[in-house]
Formats: C-alpha cells, structure tokens, sequence
C-alpha cells in the first residue's frame, strides 16, 4: 500500500499568522507549509516533512504563547493592574 505523503499544515499555518500572528511565528508557520507543499508536488517526501514538522513546531509555540500573554492579560485586568 502506498505511504500517505506528509502532513503540511497549511490551513494551521494560516489560521496563526491571520488570528495569533505573535513575533511572525504565523507567518514564518505559513512560509513553511508553502515549502512542505512544493516538496511533496516534487514527490521529495523527506524534505516535505521537514518543513511541515518545522511548521507544526512554530504553530505549537504560537499557540502557547498566545495562551500565555490572554492568561497574563485576564490576570492583569482581575488585579486591577490594567483598568479597562
């Protein structure tokens, strides 16, 4: 049976650099998945998921780190540090 061709994660990747684009990890996720995409039209397997693991990396940390900076911001704003 033929091996399914690695993941790209394209619709992640755009979904983080248009709603949780923090330090362009967003974008630098979508120029990634762009790069996986063309490798697995070129049939290069290995090369496509590498980049696609690289895109499945840099959306995990944006993921995180936008959960960090709202639990910081609902933190703040419950304190009264921040007067809304």
């Amino acid at each position: 049976s033929p091996v399914p061709p690695p993941r790209d994660h394209f619709a992640w990747s755009l979904c983080t650099m248009l709603y949780g684009n923090i330090c362009c990890l967003g974008f630098m996720a979508l120029v990634f998945s762009v790069k996986s995409r063309d490798r697995k039209v070129l049939r290069d397997y290995s090369g496509a998921l590498s980049y696609g693991t690289t895109s499945k990396y840099l959306n995990i940390t944006a993921l995180l780190l936008n959960i960090f900076f709202v639990i910081l911001l609902i933190a703040l704003i419950a304190s009264g540090t921040i007067v809304v």
